[in-house]
């Protein structure tokens, strides 16, 4: 048997360090290769760091809540037989599953959803339905499942109630990778309702937020603010205090864009393999406004304004525990449509099962957030630190409009949207934050209806 050493993987380019936040496996535990051995946080996800090998963790070098440099040795861990993994760089291993947890995302706090505007944003979860509509490493009442678990369920087509129902023979009821292989394996032999009804052995830790307590007249709920939520409120909080926030609101008539979409999503979908939403044909006007209007692609160092040649385009996003993170379409201006569709979609998805990167996070230069999604037609939201400009997309709704024409004017329905854009005063004046804003929604009104879907 060799001993080698577990070091804290790189996380992405933009991570430099990571807090250790719970030892999933404690020192003389046996363990299997991929499942966790402990869960870590950086300042924009929560990963965990799997084990290299089937084997025994012989020491843990740290503790928990230190902040820890990547590359460092964390553990030292035991291999079961021989391996040629027998190496200190052997650890550096699996990189991390993310876990959905948020960095500080400038958006309103969520309200009951409405299916209008950005559909890649939403995904409503079932207990019954497929593995990845599930939020990553929590089932469907609470319970953690490693990203090996979760793994070998989506590929073998095991329901989240399934899973659920599956005896956990790990620390604390968690189901290993030998639990779900045998449950695999006797679902041929044993009707699935059977093993699905078997309650855990242990209540199941939940990792999503601690419990909530209850005040001693009954009447109040006290609930610990979790280390997401936390890191929302500082940085609101830190935003607030640096710049002098500033909206400007605009209505946009949305409905060649509506038309336009529903004539070709199912052409578009069965062409690029990917779902047509309002998300990138938004997103395409804003980084157009963007390049007419590049003060508002900037940041404040000082007394000096830095503008942003890079167009990272950075899209608000509620995850199913409530919290919320901000995903950036990376040179979002080099993008086609069909590119820009692909990306969302994928960041989306990502962001609700937990995959997320530290990477996919980092080095956003403007923010767009999607009120509209629960049913807000405008709202004035907090500027992403350190950008000097965010935009609120309201809910499309079919209203009365005047309309011009050559003729004379006359009343029609029309589906419009209101923009709000909150810009940081210090930098950014009335006359350029209203208008990109309003540039914004010229180019969403002047949409061309005869644009091919390529």
């Amino acid at each position: 048997m060799a001993v080698i050493e577990i070091l804290l993987p790189k996380m992405g380019e933009s991570v430099a360090e990571a807090t250790i936040t719970k030892f999933v496996v404690n020192a003389g535990e046996q363990t299997e290769a991929d499942e966790p051995l402990v869960e870590i946080a950086t300042d924009k996800v929560d990963s965990e760091v799997p084990a290299p090998e089937d084997g025994t963790l012989v020491e843990w070098l740290v503790q928990e809540g230190d902040v820890i440099a990547v590359g460092q040795i964390i553990a030292k861990f035991e291999i079961d037989g021989d391996s040629d993994a027998a190496s200190s760089s052997s650890s550096a291993a699996a990189a991390p599953t993310p876990a959905p947890a948020p960095v500080a995302a400038p958006v309103p706090a969520p309200a009951a959803p409405a299916p209008e505007v950005v559909e890649a944003l939403q995904a409503p979860l079932s207990a019954s339905g497929p593995l990845d509509n599930m939020p990553a490493r929590i089932g469907a009442n609470g319970r953690f499942y490693s990203p090996l678990v979760r793994s070998i369920a989506q590929s073998e087509g095991v329901t989240p109630t399934e899973l659920d129902g599956i005896t956990g023979s790990g620390s604390e009821g968690r189901v290993t990778k030998k639990d779900i292989l045998a449950f695999v394996d006797g679902r041929g032999s044993a009707p699935a309702a059977s093993a699905t009804s078997k309650p855990p052995t242990q209540a199941p830790t939940s990792t999503a937020s601690p419990a909530p307590t209850v005040s001693v007249s009954g009447r109040d709920e006290i609930v610990e603010m979790d280390r997401m939520r936390k890191l929302i409120a500082d940085h609101m909080v830190r935003s607030k205090q640096t710049s002098p926030h500033v909206t400007s609101f605009v209505e946009a008539d949305m409905t060649k864009i509506v038309d336009w979409r529903k004539r070709n999503k199912a052409a578009f979908e069965q062409a690029h393999g990917t779902k047509l939403t309002f998300t990138p044909l938004i997103a395409e006007a804003i980084v157009k406004a963007i390049r007419d209007f590049p003060g508002v692609n900037a940041s404040v160092d000082g007394d000096r304004i830095i503008i942003k040649k890079q167009i990272n385009l950075g899209m608000a996003t509620a995850l199913p525990s409530g919290n919320l993170i901000v995903p950036v379409i990376h040179n979002a201006d080099q993008l086609s449509l069909v590119g820009l569709a692909t990306r969302v979609n994928d960041l989306a998805d990502r962001a609700r099962t937990g995959k997320l990167k530290p990477d996919d996070t980092a080095g956003g230069t403007y923010t767009m957030s999607n009120v509209g999604t629960f049913g807000n037609v405008m709202g004035t939201p907090i500027i992403n630190q350190p950008q000097v400009g965010i935009l609120a997309l309201g809910a499309i709704r079919k209203k009365p409009a005047v309309i011009e024409t050559p003729e004379g004017d006359m009343i029609g329905i029309r589906h419009m949207m209101f923009l709000s854009h909150s810009y940081d005063h210090r930098v950014v004046d009335g006359m350029l934050g209203g208008s990109f804003v309003k540039r914004v929604a010229t180019y969403l009104e002047e949409f061309d209806l005869n644009r091919a879907i390529v």
